[in-house]
């Protein structure tokens, strides 16, 4: 079970901008305010603390995939020590993707759970909390898998939230419940742009009419 195919891109996006333009937002807001006084050490001593933060960050992902046990202690520190920095959610994420290759689930709800639980960003907790529910999904976890997905989340991610939840309700033979769900999905995101949805919501049509 692959669960990072839907978001993988999104996340990617994140840590691009930030590696590529978040010392120089940083760098642009302290310059904007240097006429305060005091603020310029202020900002210096903030700058400072989040390139550190983010070198740090960029040393232990380069280790990801190469030296697990390694890479597995330094990201869990890591965690420990930044949980008010979006670095903390980004770093859990990819623990969680260490352990999906093992497929080692339990572990990776450990690790999904606290991306959520470290999330400082919307788009980063409400892409831990679809794949934490699809992963409760593979546990057989149906009713943790619905209340994951029953928190507030950007409107964004509607549509992969509803074909989870579908999923969940077709696991627990709750036809109609996974039919809506599915159906919502659909409407938001459009027949063109996901045709495996649209196979689901036909495969579920096609069983209603055996059934009966």
């Amino acid at each position: 079970m692959d669960v990072y195919q839907t978001e993988e891109q999104q996340v990617e996006a994140i840590k691009s901008f930030w590696k590529e333009n978040g010392t120089a937002v940083i760098a642009g807001l302290a310059l904007g305010f240097a006429g305060f006084i005091g603020f310029n050490y202020y900002k210096d001593a903030q700058l400072a603390s989040e390139v550190a933060t983010s070198d740090a960050y960029q040393t232990i992902m380069e280790s990801a995939g190469k030296e697990e046990a390694l890479f597995s202690a330094n990201a869990n520190k890591f965690i420990t020590e930044n949980k008010d920095s979006s670095y903390a959610s980004l770093t859990a994420l990819a623990l969680a993707k260490e352990a999906s290759s093992h497929k080692d689930w339990p572990q990776v709800a450990i690790h999904l759970t606290t991306a959520i639980e470290n999330a400082t960003n919307p788009g980063i907790k409400a892409i831990a909390s679809i794949r934490l529910a699809r992963v409760q999904i593979q546990l057989e976890q149906y009713t943790e898998a619905l209340a994951t997905l029953s928190v507030t989340l950007p409107e964004s991610f509607k549509s992969a939230i509803e074909e989870a939840k579908g999923d969940a309700y077709f696991k627990q033979g709750k036809a109609e419940r996974a039919r809506t769900a599915y159906q919502v999905a659909l409407d938001v995101e459009g027949q063109e742009n996901n045709r495996a949805l649209q196979m689901k919501l036909n495969d579920l049509a096609q069983l209603s009419t055996i059934a009966k």
